[in-house]
């Protein structure tokens, strides 16, 4: 089975991305994967160890945003006992659970400047060093990073070192964000429905043709997640249904009536119209644009040209 399969999609962007990642993975080369929030960085380090050769080594995730700073440390590199208050023995780090595997750094933009300087020692030498120890160990680890933010302005802040951004960003990969891969919203839904209909127990749900285009000019600020909780959401709410547009939640329907205005060149003013008053001026606009031809007025009208006759003896056009 392709470890890549887990990454649903065929889009140019997402499939020149998979290309690369195929490559890199079966060597042991450090990589730095660039994506917004909610992009499955997550998931495609995971293939990336599955498609390695350390498959069948351990494969240690740990969010560098997720632990205060005075913990990050001992998290990753272990401690020796009596090394601070509450160090009641030795404790082996991630990086020594890891070994022979993969660890992957997530939210490495996150990691204090302290422990940068030791997480660069490892990189360039394969040693770690405890905390309260002072003999380093060896490990055999592979460094797999993700990042949000962007590294280079972080480095611009002195919130980054720029040794270690080069160390890391030796093959970088980068996630595009689901509204750069809109084709891919169709065959993303199709699965979660049908992942979720089985958790569940329910029948999934179907979305209708406008539902569906609404979604693919959603801009996705929260990308896969955002989407995948939106169908969780609806399949198990309207099990079995049709979604529609007024089924969705607001914020993916308040551009609708925008974009029909752009489409149609009309919109609503906020006092309301005579309708009659504007459908009979229309009418006239029709005429005076066709030099009276009733079937060509009635083709710039969208109507039938018997319609555009009832319409204009209503208005009192008959007589032109």
């Amino acid at each position: 089975m392709n470890p890549f399969s887990s990454i649903i999609g065929q889009s140019p962007a997402l499939e020149s991305l998979l290309r690369s990642a195929g490559i890199a993975a079966m060597t042991d080369v450090t990589i730095l994967i660039k994506g917004e929030t909610g992009t499955g960085k997550e998931v495609l380090a995971n293939a990336l160890q599955k498609a390695s050769p350390r498959a069948r080594k351990p494969f240690i995730t740990l969010n560098c945003a997720a632990l205060p700073e005075t913990l990050i440390e001992s998290e990753l590199f272990g401690h020796r006992k009596g090394a601070f208050t509450g160090a009641i023995a030795n404790q082996q780090g991630l990086f020594q659970a890891a070994d022979g595997g993969t660890l992957f750094l997530d939210e490495i933009n996150s990691l204090p400047i302290s422990i940068q300087a030791k997480l660069l020692r490892f990189l360039d030498s394969g040693e770690c060093l405890a905390v309260g120890d002072t003999k380093p160990y060896k490990v055999n680890v592979r460094v797999i990073a993700a990042t949000n933010s962007d590294l280079v302005q972080q480095i611009a802040a002195g919130e980054f070192r720029q040794d270690l951004y080069f160390r890391l960003n030796v093959v970088p990969l980068e996630l595009p964000s689901l509204a750069q891969r809109s084709e891919d919203i169709g065959p993303l839904i199709n699965h979660f429905l049908n992942v979720f209909s089985k958790t569940h127990s329910i029948d999934a749900p179907k979305f209708s043709r406008h539902s569906l285009k609404i979604l693919k000019a959603y801009p996705w600020p929260g990308n896969i997640r955002e989407l995948r909780n939106l169908c969780e959401r609806l399949c198990i709410l309207l099990a079995g249904r049709t979604i529609e547009p007024e089924n969705l939640p607001f914020e993916f329907t308040r551009g609708v009536d925008e974009e029909r205005n752009l489409e149609t060149g009309f919109k609503l003013p906020e006092g309301g119209v005579q309708l009659d008053t504007l459908e009979a001026d229309l009418i006239y606009q029709a005429l005076n644009r066709t030099h009276g031809n009733r079937s060509q007025s009635a083709r710039l009208l969208g109507l039938s040209r018997d319609t555009l006759l009832y319409r204009m003896r209503k208005h009192g056009f008959a007589a032109q």
